[in-house]
């Protein structure tokens, strides 16, 4: 499974999972298609409100499949099917635990937590709709990541793939079914993206029901440094992936400062869902490089490893410019299918695409990186850049640009958060050399 040139490996683990997280995608831009078309503006406002949940949910499953993932195919890499199979059962009774917590929290304070993420009066409504659905099947987003994480490690990437499209295809019928002959509004939108993962977990399930692998569910006995273990290793990609929602907020607190009011909210989620499908694209190659690197390093294959990233780091340069040169050309066209009729939300959305995503060949990098230290266990350097790009360069620099270069500033903020990490990580690797560190960087 893992033998073979670069390109071969790639090819076998990082394109299923990118086609499979791409069309996993769709979940959230497919319902923005239908409330676009058939609910207006307003309920695009709302719905933009609920990204950065969806976004969280999405990260707590990344770390739980990246901790337990790194665990489980260095494990695998030393031959210890027997540890490979505790940490898997592990990693299944904590994402329960989170789900349950998440539903019935998030329900019981679903509109204070609206009003955190940028609800405003006038929609506030229809955001609580939206997010009382996703909170409640919250437990399925989580297993449907978790799962088809943990099937890539046991071998299985295209298992994977074909669970996230299956999953991202229903959703697309059940978005029609659910707001055009039913008339259900923005819940049924809400619904569809719900029920989705749901499809998911159904699919990946007998995987690990019927044995056909290394992992399955058997009886053991909890220890809690395990959990700690695998959040630790996994908290890196919790950042990683809830950047996407980290700076949808700051964006969101960012344009409604600004001046911009519901036409910059309605732009700023069609911006959003482009944005998603470009990160996706590293993302997803990125998490279905894990487990590469993680049995290299189990194997204990250090020259393996920095082959690997060497080619990875030019596929997501070659990627991230053709993604730029799309955006350029084509990013007017994509925006019309979400409200053809608005001209003016159109116009805005692609005049501020052109600074907001070019820097975007940073992104690549940086996430390729976060997921490489991470997965070869260096978890101090892979945590640092992802909170360079999240939590700490993002918000100053959507607070600063706008001061120094006016309002339209806001929409640089972003690429220059990319960039500015990528010059970080740089250090970090240079760092490393100069040290002389004997783990490979």
């Amino acid at each position: 499974m893992f033998h073979g040139k670069n390109h071969e490996i790639f090819a076998r683990f990082a394109l299923p999972q990118m086609i499979g997280l791409l069309f996993n995608s769709v979940y959230i831009i497919v319902d923005g298609v239908f409330i676009g078309n058939v609910l207006g503006r307003d309920a695009m406002a709302a719905a933009a409100v609920s990204v950065p949940l969806v976004e969280m949910l999405i990260a707590l499953s990344m770390v739980l499949a990246s901790g337990s993932g790194v665990m489980i195919a260095g494990a695998l890499g030393r031959d210890d099917r027997k540890g490979a199979r505790y940490v898997f059962n592990v990693v299944i009774v904590t994402a329960a635990g989170i789900g349950l917590l998440i539903a019935l929290f998030g329900n019981a304070f679903i509109h204070q937590l609206a009003v955190v993420l940028g609800s405003m009066e006038a929609i506030h409504d229809q955001a609580v709709t939206y997010m009382r659905y996703i909170l409640t099947l919250s437990p399925f987003m989580l297993y449907s990541f978790l799962l088809g994480g943990l099937a890539r490690n046991d071998g299985q990437p295209r298992l994977a793939m074909v669970a996230m499209v299956v999953g991202s295809l229903s959703n697309v019928f059940l978005d029609w079914l659910f707001m055009v002959p039913l008339h259900m509004g923005i819940g049924g939108a809400a619904l569809a993206t719900a029920v989705g993962p749901v499809i998911s977990v159904i699919i990946l399930l007998p995987h690990f029901l019927k044995k056909r692998g290394a992992l399955y569910f058997e009886k053991f006995r909890l220890k809690m440094r395990f959990v700690g273990r695998i959040l630790m290793l996994g908290f890196p990609s919790f950042v990683m992936e809830f950047t996407i929602g980290m700076i949808t907020f700051v964006y969101n607190a960012g344009i409604v400062r600004s001046g911009y009011g519901e036409v910059g909210l309605a732009a700023y989620l069609i911006i959003g869902y482009l944005m998603l499908m470009i990160l996706t694209l590293f993302l997803g190659m990125a998490e279905g490089l894990q487990p590469v690197f993680s049995h290299f390093t189990g194997t204990n294959e250090p020259q393996r490893n920095r082959s690997m990233y060497a080619f990875s780091v030019k596929v997501f340069a070659a990627v991230s410019i053709a993604c730029y040169a799309l955006v350029l050309v084509g990013s007017r066209a994509f925006y019309t299918i979400f409200n053809p009729e608005d001209l003016e939300l159109i116009e805005f959305a692609a005049t501020r695409s052109v600074p907001y995503f070019c820097g975007f060949v940073f992104a690549g990098y940086n996430i390729l990186t976060i997921s490489y230290w991470q997965a070869t266990q260096r978890t101090a350097g892979s945590l640092a850049v992802s909170l360079m790009r999240s939590a700490i360069l993002p918000p100053l620099m959507v607070a600063l640009l706008p001061v120094l270069m006016g309002a339209e500033g806001i929409w640089l903020g972003h690429s220059v958060s990319e960039a500015l990490t990528a010059v970080f990580a740089v250090g970090l690797f240079a760092l490393a050399r100069k040290r002389g560190a004997k783990k490979e960087s």
